[in-house]
């Protein structure tokens, strides 16, 4: 009887085995390092820089208009003397500050 006991234990650690070494690459697949956690908190950071650079490419395209309009090919002169009141801390005659 001792014998048929200890075969019937010896049938159940190889399922047992299987359903645990199963169950580490499941694991793995959803928590790990390359799971599908890890690529749902990546693709969300990735839209998060997108908008960023989004935001980034308008302020250099706005410097870019600036500079270009500072130039000595294009003067906006408009522009320049908001540039020059602004640095001088100068005003016209006829314009009222308000403070």
């Amino acid at each position: 009887m001792t014998t048929t006991g200890r075969r019937a234990g010896y049938g159940l650690i190889l399922p047992i085995l299987l359903i645990l070494f199963a169950s580490y690459f499941v694991f793995a697949a959803v928590q790990g390092e390359y799971g599908v956690f890890r690529r749902v908190e990546l693709e969300a950071e990735r839209d998060l820089l997108r908008a960023e650079l989004a935001n980034l490419d308008q302020q250099a395209a706005r410097m870019r208009d600036a500079t270009r309009r500072l130039s000595d090919d294009y003067l906006d002169l408009d522009l320049l003397d908001e540039r020059a009141r602004l640095v001088l801390g100068m005003a016209r005659t006829d314009e009222i500050l308000v403070e």
